[in-house]
């Protein structure tokens, strides 16, 4: 702020003396929100000179408007117009002080472009003017404003680098809370500018960009060339002579040093914060620092919580945290988003062969120093293990911790409750849907460890929630019927009963015994042979030029895999031999299309070919259920069907994230039918298709398609079958209510 600065009692400023011109330019800049000058030459050289200022400045969301005659150098005019027709490239990172200071400390090519880019990003606006008379404009003035004050100066020299590095030169400011005169003429000062800026000066000739002069040897000579034209080598050398004086050589280290510290501060990277990040961290503090965040995949979890790491940060002056994920490949999407926050400190498992030994130091250090930033990402297996138990048990002030879970019902698993970190107190779970299937034991602990219960938890942010607000797109739900074969239906029918012997009479549920059968009954449904027949059917629907593209293809996989002690899916022969058949579909039809089955080796470069279109269909299991964010998928077949509504929440979530050129989504779903419905059917077969008909009213529910799913063949089986099919709906529809 503008009256954090120590000025002279005089409020003057002389070149060789201990306020030199230099200094009240370096600090306004580095202090005010905006910068208003009222010249007579310009050169961005200028600039260049004070970059040290202007890299804050344009950091802090900096806007500068000048008016300046109307003679620039090649260099400039080319810029100006480059900037005011948005004929630029992106030469830096506006949300990285870094990048910009370097930018502008260099005076070359790409420091044109940056000027370039700033014009044309309104962060600095140009009005060039003459006097309608003869002559030229003069002025050598100008105002910084922030929210609370204002100061204005007057100035001996131009704003140019000659200006600031050449002359000997004076310079007068007024602050406004200085005095009643100086806030009047501050007031003065402003209005006289922005009536200028305005173009409601009538003494002056507003100019267009292309009728600017350019300062060539052959037209201009003397001082006023000298002001415009500088040579990069000579600049560097004039540059680094004035900022090693005696008088400014302490001051500019110091600017450097709060640089530096700006530059390793921990930001938000995005614009502003949506309200819903704002109200999840207002319900985690209510909630004595504990919560679950049930929040539709696709509206930002990953960024709600590091957003309440940061807040915390600005109120602690540290952080400390301890990120589990399910997979390697969320692992490497969180430390992505932790980078894009700007942490310090990062630690990953998977990607730092070194990491054991730095969480071994850290441990010592915590000894003498307990607010040492910190984040370590890893994944739940790895958690775990003895190496990151160890590091919780033995680190001093690590009930000051913060610990976030991902994809959180992972921790309600045996082996995760045996480690779930007590010690820790501020902790988040982040889930689409946090309930654990068949197992409340587990899940009641993990409500418990998070001080948050169902069904509102600590905050909920539904899907429903996040296509009105627009954060995911709409999208089109085509439900596929699949009859079971005969010998399938009768496999079915067989485990069925094999499982009756299996019932817990107390609570009615399936004991652990039953869990091999319950998945190899499963996996019937999952494999149905008529499934492929169904795929072949539909891509045959398409006309060439209307072939899928943006495609995301689940095919029936064997088992989900516990990631407590798992951090990959595995796929074994049977499930890649599914896999095959499945792609060669597509490479009949001409596809250009990958089989995605697990890992991170390639997968970063794999998907990035995707989302640029040179790959038309990612076919899966698993690995793309957590971990895998890709905008632009605008499709999605699940030839997987599956009782678990976490898995369909989930691939749903991932297509219906938004993407520039992305109106709407579409899903088609492989929906298993029991043989010969017509034909009277056994409670065991209208039990499995009833659980086919929850997932279909779960996502008809939210669908713009929503009366033609419900009014078509679904309608006639449901008949049949006596399934309140509207029912299920209401329910459906009670949870977004």
């Amino acid at each position: 702020m503008l009256n954090n600065i120590q000025f002279p009692k005089s409020k003057s400023y002389r070149t060789g003396s201990e306020h030199e011109p230099l200094k009240f330019y370096l600090d306004c800049l580095s202090n005010a929100k905006e910068f208003d000058l009222l010249l007579g030459y310009f050169s961005s050289a200028a600039i260049n000179v004070l970059s040290l200022g202007f890299a804050q400045f344009i950091y802090k969301g900096g806007k500068m408007r000048i008016v300046a005659n109307h003679i620039l150098s090649e260099e400039d005019k080319a810029a100006v117009i480059a900037g005011k027709n948005k004929d630029v490239q992106i030469p830096f990172d506006l949300e990285d002080i870094s990048s910009i200071r370097s930018g502008l400390d260099e005076y070359g090519k790409h420091f044109f472009k940056c000027l370039a880019y700033l014009i044309a990003n309104d962060r600095i606006e140009i009005k060039i003017v003459k006097p309608k008379s003869k002559g030229i404009a003069h002025y050598k003035d100008g105002i910084f404003r922030d929210d609370n004050d204002s100061v204005s100066f007057h100035a001996s020299c131009n704003f140019t680098a000659f200006g600031l590095l050449e002359n000997a030169e004076s310079l007068n400011c007024f602050l406004a809370s200085d005095s009643e005169a100086s806030k009047h003429k501050i007031v003065e000062d402003q209005a006289y500018f922005d009536q200028i800026f305005e173009g409601k000066a009538n003494h002056l000739e507003y100019l267009d960009i292309h009728q600017i002069t350019i300062a060539i040897k052959n037209e201009f000579n003397g001082d006023d060339l000298k002001e415009l034209l500088v040579e990069e080598s000579d600049l560097i050398r004039k540059k680094n002579q004035i900022f090693k004086s005696k008088e400014l050589e302490a001051y500019v280290s110091v600017l450097e040093l709060e640089l530096e510290k700006i530059a390793n501060e921990p930001r938000f990277p995005y614009p502003e914060e949506r309200e819903i990040q704002k109200k999840a961290y207002k319900a985690w503090i209510e909630n004595d620092r504990k919560g679950i965040f049930a929040m539709a995949t696709g509206s930002g979890k990953t960024i709600t919580a590091l957003n309440c790491i940061l807040k915390e940060y600005q109120k602690n002056g540290f952080y400390k945290v301890i990120i589990a994920v399910p997979t390697q490949a969320l692992a490497m999407q969180w430390e992505k988003e932790v980078v894009a926050f700007n942490f310090q400190n990062v630690v990953s498992t998977h990607t730092q062969k070194n990491w054991k030994d730095i969480l071994r130091r850290y441990t010592t250090r915590s000894i003498f120093e307990q607010k040492k930033n910190i984040i370590i990402i890893t994944t739940y297996a790895t958690f775990n293990r003895s190496e990151i138990q160890t590091f919780i048990t033995k680190t001093k002030g690590v009930d000051s911790f913060m610990y976030i879970a991902d994809e959180a019902h992972n921790i309600g698993s045996p082996t995760s409750l045996k480690n779930i970190p007590q010690q820790i107190n501020q902790r988040i779970g982040l889930s689409a849907t946090p309930e654990r299937i068949y197992d409340e034991g587990g899940s009641e602990k993990m409500y418990q460890f998070f001080n948050s219960k169902p069904p509102q938890y600590t905050f909920r942010y539904t899907m429903k929630q996040a296509i009105d607000n627009k954060i995911l797109c709409h999208y089109d739900y085509y439900p596929i019927f699949v009859e079971l074969t005969e010998i399938e239906m009768i496999e079915y029918k067989n485990i069925t009963s094999n499982l009756r012997k299996y019932i817990d009479t107390e609570t009615g549920k399936y004991k652990k015994e039953a869990e091999m059968l319950l998945l190899k009954r499963k996996r019937i449904v999952h494999k149905a042979e008529n499934k492929k027949t169904a795929i072949s059917t539909l891509l045959d629907s398409f006309k060439s030029e209307h072939k899928l593209k943006y495609t995301f293809v689940f095919v029936p996989e064997g088992y989900e895999p516990d990631y407590a002690d798992d951090e990959e899916y595995e796929i074994d022969n049977e499930d890649m031999h599914i896999i095959d058949e499945y792609a060669e579909m597509f490479k009949a039809r001409k596809y250009k299309y990958y089989k995605f089955t697990g890992g991170i080796k390639d997968s970063e470069q794999i998907l990035k070919n995707f989302a640029d279109g040179h790959i038309d269909v990612l076919l899966a299991m698993k690995c793309l259920d957590e971990g895998v964010d890709i905008p632009r998928t605008e499709h999605a077949v699940f030839c997987s069907s599956t009782g678990n509504p976490r898995q369909f929440v989930q691939r749903r979530g991932r297509v219906l994230r938004k993407s520039e050129g992305k109106d709407k989504a579409k899903i088609w779903d492989l929906i298993v039918l029991p043989p010969n419905i017509d034909g009277g059917i056994s409670t065991v077969e209208k039990s499995l298709f009833t659980a086919e008909v929850k997932r279909i009213a779960n996502f008809a529910v939210l669908a713009d398609n929503q009366i033609d799913i419900l009014y078509g063949e679904l309608k006639d089986y449901c008949e049949i079958l006596g399934i309140d099919l509207f029912e299920m709906l209401e329910k459906e529809n009670e949870q977004y209510n």
